[in-house]
């Protein structure tokens, strides 16, 4: 059995993925000349952040929230169910251009600061 994950450790996990969801809706609202407005980011990034929801539990994150393993879980699903939920849900567009974008980003973003944390741990360790 594993070592209970610190309650500090699950709030920086559970703060850095949903900045990665709302970093990328408010990167492609400017680039598309949308805005930053505050309810328009939240309207647009709804649908990923309940897929991000539906990954962590699906992954049971709280149990282990910086491994890479949970990451590309909660990758997968956030990704899967944010474009189902804002096509099905919320009538936006899924373009495969913008599929392909959001697969990228939140891939790089929800797996990338899970690896440069452990890449961290490991230089800590040594």
């Amino acid at each position: 059995m594993s070592a209970p994950v610190s309650d500090r450790r699950l709030g920086i996990a559970v703060a850095l993925d949903v900045f990665s969801v709302v970093v990328f809706v408010a990167i492609g609202r400017r680039n598309h000349d949308e805005g930053s407005v505050f309810s328009g980011v939240v309207r647009t990034a709804g649908p990923f952040l309940i897929g991000l929801a539906i990954g962590w539990v699906a992954a049971k994150a709280w149990r282990g929230p910086m491994t890479l393993r949970t990451g590309v879980t909660i990758w997968a699903i956030t990704v899967l169910a944010g474009m189902v939920l804002r096509r099905l849900v919320f009538d936006r567009g899924t373009a495969p251009a913008f599929v392909i974008v959001a697969t990228v980003f939140l891939g790089a973003c929800l797996i990338g600061w899970r690896a440069m944390a452990a890449r961290v741990s490991r230089v800590r360790a040594d």
